[in-house]
């Protein structure tokens, strides 16, 4: 068993490795049982497939909370998450 003592695994951080993971899995799933035919455009012009905008919808959390910590300190990172889900969702219907 490795020493992963030098991590601290608060359950926050239990949680955010835990949602990483599911994520790939569900999207696992979901191109198995249902195979996109071809990368489609979105807003952005460019063609993207599920993987990419997973990618996107992950780069937009980490500014999300980099942005929330910066400017909404004291609050909790709870109001960062829920804003990251509503980004991602808006990637994944919009680009």
């Amino acid at each position: 068993m490795p020493d992963l003592a030098w991590m601290a695994w608060t359950p926050v951080t239990t949680v955010f490795f835990a949602s990483i993971a599911l994520a790939l899995l569900i999207m696992v799933l979901w191109a198995r049982f249902s195979p996109e035919a071809a990368p489609r455009r979105g807003m952005l012009g460019i063609a993207t497939q599920r993987g990419d905008r997973l990618f996107l919808s992950l780069l937009c959390a980490a500014f999300v909370h980099l942005a929330w910590i910066a400017l909404a300190a004291g609050l909790p990172l709870w109001g960062a998450s829920l804003l990251s889900v509503v980004c991602a969702a808006g990637i994944f219907r919009f680009v």
